[in-house]
C-alpha cells in the first residue's frame, strides 16, 4: 500500500487519491462539501446561467476592506488590471498580523506533525491586487539523500550538500499541471477548434473502445467521464502500448453520472490538443502561456542547469513507488508522466512561486497580464463557474476546483478556484477578495508516507483570509466570532422585557462559514433552555433596487453570504411580557472554518422605544462575550 489510496478530501487527503498516476488509487469517487451555481454549455456555444451569490461582492463593496489604487479590481471587471510588484501589506490592503501568523504556522510543519515533518521546506507567496505582500522561503529544498524504510527515517545529505529553500526554487507541480492543460483546452474552445460538448472520440476515434464513445470534452475537464483515478501506464514500455491501455480502459461509472477524479481525463485531453494543433503539449505550454506571460521558470523537463534550484522529491523505490529510480530531483516525480518522457497532461510541469503568481494575477485580471492576453474574460469565467451542480461537494470549473475548504480553508467561496499537487503544492485564487495564495512544498521528500492531509494549506489559507479586513458596518468596531475550529462562541445580551407587540431585534450581520457544518444561531432564553429565534436578512441593493428579505425560519445561517453586510430583523413579540436574553451562538466542527461571523449595531426596539443599543456605552458594557471579540477589521 502506497498511502495514496488512503487519502480523502474530506478528512486527511490532499486531493489526489491515486492521483498523479501513483500506485494505490482505488478509483473511488471523492465526496466533498459544496454549494454551487450553474452553467449551460451546448455544442461549444457557451451560455452562463445565473450563479447564486457568485460575485456578490465586488471590489470595494461593504465589508470587503479598503483597497489602495494599486490593488486592482476583480476578475473581469474591465477596470485596472495590475501586474505584480512587491509591496507592503498596507499597499495590498491586507493586515500584517495574519500574514506574520501565516509564516509561523507554515514553519510549524517543518517539525514533526505529528510524527514526521509535513515538508522539508516550502515557498509561501500571498498577495492581493497587484501587490505581493509575502514571499517567503522556509526550510530546505534538498535535505535527504535517501529514505531508510527499516527505521522510517530520512538519510540526510551532509550539511554542506543540503540546499536551503529560496524564493525562486522550482518545484515539480504534480497535478497543478492539470490547470495548464485545461487553460490550453479553453483557448482552443475560444478559437473554435475544440467543442466543449463534442465527444472525445470525434477527435480520437480509438478512444471509443471500452464503451467510452459518449464521453465528452466537458466531462474530461470536470472529472465526470467515469474514468478511475489512474492506471499504471508506466508498465507499458512503448507509447503505443500506453495508448492501447487507455483506448481499452472501461469507465468505472457511466459517463456523466458521478464525479471521479482521474489523471486519465487530462492525459486524454493532452492527446486531443496535440491532435488538433499538431503541436506537442510542451510546445503549446511555451507558446500559448509561459512565453506570453513571461513565466520563464515554468516548463516541462527543466534542463540540468536548473537542478541546483529545484526542490528534490522522493527516494522512489519499490514497493511505495511504481519504479526504482532512487532520489528524484530535477525530473518529474509522477511515474506515468515520467514514462511519457516527462510531458503529460496531468503532471510534469515545473514552476516557481512567482511564475504561478503571474498566472494567478492573469486569471484574476480576466485573462490578461500586461500587454498579453491568453484568454478572453468569458473564457476565464468558465474556469470559475461550477459545472458540477449535480454532484454536491465536487464543484468544478473547467479544470479548476471550486469552493473546497479541505485545502482552500477560509479562502473558499463559490468562486474560489485552485488545485493541489501530490508533491505538496497548491494554488488558490479568490476573486471575491482579489487574493491569491501559493504554497509550494516538497512534502514527498524523502518519502510520500511521511505526510497526509492538507493542514499547512488550510492553515495558511485561513490566515490570508483573516488578513483581508472586514470593516464594521457603522461603529468603529464590530463583534467578531473568531475562526477557531471545534469551538462554540456566544455573544449574549442582558435580560430584557419586551412589552409591545412590535418588539424586535435589529443588527447588521456578516457571515462566512463552512457550509452546513458551522452555524451562526440566534437564540432566546426566558430563564430556561435556549431556543432558536426566526429572523430575516436583507443584503445590500444596487442602485435603487433592494433585495427582498430572506427568511431564516430555523434561526440560523451557514455558508457564504457574499462578503457583504446584511440587515437582520427578528420578531420578539412571542416573548412579550417575559424577561428574556438573546444571544448569538457560533459553532464550528473540528475540520475547517470560514472567515467567521461579525455582528454590529445591535438594537432592541420595543414599539417606539429603543430599549437596548450597542452604540450606547452603558448598553455595550452589558454584553457578555465568550469567544467573541471586538474587532475593527
Amino acid at each position: 500500500m502506497t498511502g495514496y489510496a488512503a487519502e480523502n478530501r474530506d478528512t486527511a487527503g490532499d486531493g489526489e487519491p491515486g492521483g498523479d498516476g501513483q500506485p494505490g488509487g482505488d478509483g473511488s469517487g471523492i465526496g466533498r462539501r459544496r454549494l454551487g451555481g450553474g452553467i449551460l454549455a451546448l455544442g461549444g456555444a457557451l451560455a452562463l446561467a445565473p450563479i447564486p451569490l457568485a460575485g456578490a461582492a465586488e471590489r470595494g463593496a461593504p465589508g470587503s476592506g479598503p483597497m489602495t489604487a494599486d490593488a486592482g479590481a476583480s476578475m473581469g471587471s474591465g477596470a485596472h488590471r495590475p501586474t505584480l510588484r512587491r509591496g507592503s501589506s498596507a499597499r495590498a490592503g491586507l493586515l500584517q498580523g495574519p500574514l506574520d501568523r501565516l509564516v509561523r504556522e507554515a514553519e510549524a510543519y517543518l517539525a514533526d506533525s505529528p510524527k514526521h515533518p509535513w515538508y522539508a521546506g516550502a515557498v509561501l507567496l500571498a498577495g492581493r491586487g497587484g501587490t505581493v505582500a509575502l514571499h517567503r522561503p522556509i526550510g530546505h529544498a534538498v535535505r535527504y539523500a535517501a529514505y531508510d524504510e527499516t527505521t522510517d527515517t530520512g538519510v540526510e545529505f551532509p550539511a554542506e550538500r543540503q540546499i536551503a529553500m529560496a524564493e525562486d526554487t522550482v518545484f515539480d507541480l504534480a497535478s497543478i499541471s492539470k490547470l495548464f492543460t485545461s487553460i490550453l483546452a479553453v483557448q482552443q474552445i475560444e478559437r473554435g477548434t475544440l467543442e466543449l460538448e463534442a465527444t472525445v472520440a470525434s477527435y480520437l476515434p480509438d478512444f471509443a473502445g471500452g464503451g467510452k464513445q459518449a464521453i465528452t470534452v466537458r466531462q474530461l475537464l470536470t472529472h465526470t467521464s467515469g474514468f478511475r483515478s489512474w492506471i499504471p501506464l508506466y508498465q507499458e514500455p512503448t507509447r503505443e502500448g500506453k495508448l492501447r491501455m487507455l483506448w481499452n480502459e472501461v469507465p468505472a461509472s457511466t459517463p456523466g453520472s458521478a464525479y471521479l477524479y482521474s489523471d486519465l481525463n487530462l492525459i486524454s485531453l493532452q492527446l486531443i490538443l496535440e491532435r488538433i494543433t499538431g503541436r506537442t503539449l510542451d510546445a503549446l505550454l511555451r507558446d500559448e502561456i509561459t512565453a506570453p506571460l513571461g513565466m520563464h521558470r515554468t516548463r516541462y523537463n527543466p534542463p540540468a542547469s536548473w537542478k541546483p534550484k529545484i526542490a528534490a522529491t522522493e527516494d522512489a523505490r519499490l514497493p511505495w513507488s511504481g519504479l526504482e529510480r532512487g532520489l528524484v530531483w530535477g525530473e518529474v516525480h509522477d511515474e506515468n508522466a515520467y514514462s511519457f518522457g516527462g510531458v503529460a497532461g496531468h503532471a510534469g510541469v515545473f514552476s516557481c512561486a512567482w511564475d504561478l503568481a503571474v498566472l494567478a494575477r492573469t486569471l484574476l485580471n480576466g485573462g490578461v497580464y500586461g500587454r498579453s492576453r491568453i484568454l478572453s474574460e468569458d473564457s476565464v469565467d468558465l474556469l470559475f463557474t461550477d459545472f458540477n451542480t449535480a454532484f454536491p461537494g465536487d464543484e468544478h470549473g473547467l479544470g479548476f476546483e471550486l469552493y473546497q475548504h479541505w485545502y482552500m480553508g477560509a479562502m473558499a467561496t463559490p468562486r474560489s478556484a485552485g488545485h493541489t499537487g501530490f508533491t505538496g503544492t497548491s494554488l488558490v485564487l479568490d476573486p471575491s477578495t482579489d487574493t491569491f495564495l501559493i504554497v509550494l512544498g516538497n512534502s514527498v521528500h524523502p518519502v510520500r508516507s511521511w505526510r497526509s492531509g492538507s493542514a499547512p494549506r488550510v492553515a495558511t489559507a485561513n490566515q490570508l483570509a483573516r488578513a483581508v479586513p472586514v470593516r464594521p458596518e457603522r461603529a468603529r468596531t464590530a463583534w467578531f466570532s473568531g475562526m477557531a475550529s471545534a469551538s462554540t462562541a456566544t455573544l449574549t445580551l442582558p435580560v430584557l422585557r419586551p412589552a409591545s407587540a412590535r418588539s424586535r431585534l435589529e443588527c447588521a450581520l456578516w457571515w462566512d462559514t463552512e457550509p452546513g457544518a458551522d452555524r451562526l444561531v440566534l437564540e432566546v432564553s426566558a430563564g430556561g433552555e435556549w431556543q432558536p429565534v426566526p429572523f430575516t436578512t436583507v443584503g445590500p441593493g444596487r442602485g435603487h433596487h433592494r433585495p427582498d428579505p430572506r427568511p431564516h425560519p430555523e434561526g440560523w445561517v451557514s455558508g457564504w453570504s457574499g462578503r457583504v453586510w446584511h440587515r437582520l430583523e427578528a420578531d420578539l413579540s412571542p416573548w412579550r411580557g417575559k424577561g428574556v436574553q438573546l444571544r448569538w451562538r457560533y459553532t464550528t466542527d473540528q475540520l475547517y472554518v470560514g472567515r467567521g461571523a461579525y455582528v454590529d449595531s445591535l438594537r432592541v426596539r420595543d414599539g417606539g422605544a429603543t430599549v437596548f443599543d450597542s452604540g450606547r456605552p452603558r448598553d455595550a458594557g452589558r454584553i457578555a462575550a465568550t469567544g467573541w471579540v471586538l474587532s475593527a477589521d
